[in-house]
């Protein structure tokens, strides 16, 4: 075989082999949250706030706080999101012309970059101030689920 056509074939292995990995680690999550409507994506998450206030024992004003964090981070992430139709779709659309386009992909980093910018600052307001109205032994019940990498407030 020609050397061309193996580096050709290399190359085509090689750009699919990456398109299908990102596709698919990009979408991985998708699934979850992506069909929900949004009053389906609210139970969703009185559901998790329920759940975690019952792990730690939360009064109301810990609770509502614990809210305020989870709407940030729902905010937040309606913001990295986007408009548009998910990231598997703008992954793919880089990929649909005979060139990668390097300039809109770094367009699209630059979107996403600024959405997490702008929402920073009050999602880590809202942390923090859940965080310092735990007392020590609530506080100590959310490190001991952080170093167990999240399993610690599973169903089970």
């Amino acid at each position: 075989m020609k050397p061309w056509i193996k580096r050709a074939l290399f190359g085509v292995f090689s750009a699919s082999l990456l398109a299908g990995s990102l596709t698919a680690c990009a979408s991985r999550y998708a699934g979850h949250d992506a069909a929900m409507s949004p009053e389906q994506s609210a139970q969703r998450r009185e559901k998790m706030i329920e759940r975690v206030a019952g792990k730690l024992d939360l009064n109301p004003d810990q609770k509502a706080r614990l809210s305020m964090l989870a709407g940030k981070l729902h905010a937040q992430r309606i913001a990295l999101m986007g408009q548009g139709t998910g990231p598997r779709a703008e992954f793919s659309a880089l990929l649909a012309g005979d060139k990668f386009d390097a300039a809109r992909a770094q367009a699209l980093v630059n979107q996403k970059t600024a959405a997490l910018q702008a929402g920073s600052p009050e999602v880590i307001a809202a942390l923090a101030d859940f965080y310092n109205s735990l007392n020590p032994a609530q506080q100590q019940k959310v490190r001991e689920f952080m170093q167990s990498r999240g399993h610690g407030f599973r169903r089970g």
